[in-house]
C-alpha cells in the first residue's frame, strides 16, 4: 500500500505542476501589467500585488511540486491561488471551460488539497531527506544508549548465573562436605581424598532408643500403718482370740511400747 501511494502522489505532482508551471510561465512571458489589468477588471484587491504573488506561486510553486521539494508550502499556497480564481474570476461563470468555469481550476485546488494533507510520498524531495534524517539520528542514539548502559534487556549468561543457587566457595581447597560437616542425609561424609566404594554399602547410624520408664524409687525403713481392722484369716486355726488380735496390732504398727533400761 505504501508503494502505491507513493507512485500515485508522484504521478499526480508531476502532472499538477507542470500546470502550474505553465500557467506561470505564461503571465511571465505576457508581463505583470496584463495580469494586473485582468486582476482589476475581475475585482481583486491589490491587482499588482496579487499578479505577482500568483506568477511566483505558479513558476516557484509547481516547480517545487515535480520533484517533490517543500510539498506542503507549495501545496499551500497553490490552494490559495485557485481559491482565488475561483472567487474573483472563475465562480461566477459556471463549471465549464469552454465558458470561463471553474472546472479546471477546481480539479487543481483540490488536488494541492490533497498534497497538503497526505505528502509528496516517499519517492520525493522530501522523502529522501526524511530517510537521512532518521538514519542519522538512529546512528547517533545508538552509541548514546550503548555507553550509558541503561538498557533494559538482560544478558542470557547473565540470568543465568543468577538464576544459579548459591554455593559456598571450599575454604582451604576443602569443600564443606569434607570438612567434617554432617550430609543432608545424616550420613558421615567421605574424608578429603578418598572416594567411596560403590560395592561397599553405607552404614546408617541406627535411631535413638525411646526413653524407658523412671526406676521405681527406693523402699524406705517404714512400714505403712495399716488403717482399720484386718480381716479374720479364712481355714483352719482362724478362730483367735481378743488378746491375740492386739497382739498381732501391736506388732504390725509403729507405735511399739519402748521398754524402760535397767537402773
Amino acid at each position: 500500500m505504501k508503494l502505491a501511494f507513493d507512485l500515485a502522489a508522484l504521478i499526480a505532482r508531476v502532472t499538477i505542476g507542470v500546470i502550474f508551471v505553465a500557467h506561470g510561465w505564461q503571465k511571465w512571458q505576457n508581463g505583470l501589467g496584463p495580469t494586473s489589468e485582468m486582476f482589476t477588471r475581475s475585482g481583486v484587491w491589490q491587482p499588482e500585488l496579487a499578479a505577482g504573488f500568483t506568477t511566483v506561486a505558479e513558476l516557484v510553486g509547481g516547480s517545487f511540486l515535480i520533484i517533490g521539494l517543500l510539498t506542503r508550502l507549495a501545496a499551500l499556497a497553490l490552494l490559495c491561488v485557485s481559491l482565488g480564481a475561483i472567487i474573483f474570476v472563475h465562480g461566477k461563470n459556471g463549471i465549464f471551460v469552454t465558458n470561463m468555469g471553474w472546472e479546471l481550476v477546481g480539479a487543481l485546488g483540490a488536488a494541492c488539497l490533497l498534497l497538503l494533507a497526505a505528502g509528496a510520498g516517499r519517492i520525493s524531495a522530501d522523502g529522501i531527506i526524511r530517510t537521512v534524517l532518521r538514519r542519522r539520528a538512529a546512528d547517533q542514539t545508538l552509541p548514546e544508549s550503548t555507553g550509558s548502559g541503561t538498557t533494559t534487556t538482560m544478558p542470557t549468561n547473565v540470568r543465568t548465573v543468577r538464576e544459579t543457587p548459591h554455593t559456598e566457595p571450599p575454604q582451604n581447597g576443602i569443600h564443606p562436605a569434607q570438612n567434617g560437616a554432617p550430609t543432608q542425609n545424616g550420613t558421615p561424609p567421605t574424608p578429603a581424598g578418598t572416594e567411596p566404594r560403590a560395592d561397599v554399602p553405607r552404614q546408617s547410624t541406627p535411631p535413638p532408643a525411646p526413653p524407658t520408664s523412671p526406676p521405681a524409687p527406693p523402699a524406705t525403713g517404714t512400714t505403712p500403718r495399716a488403717t482399720g481392722t484386718t480381716p479374720p484369716a479364712t481355714g483352719s486355726g482362724a478362730n483367735l482370740s481378743d488378746d491375740d488380735m492386739k497382739a498381732l496390732d501391736a506388732l504390725m504398727s509403729d507405735d511399739q511400747p519402748r521398754r524402760k533400761p535397767p537402773e
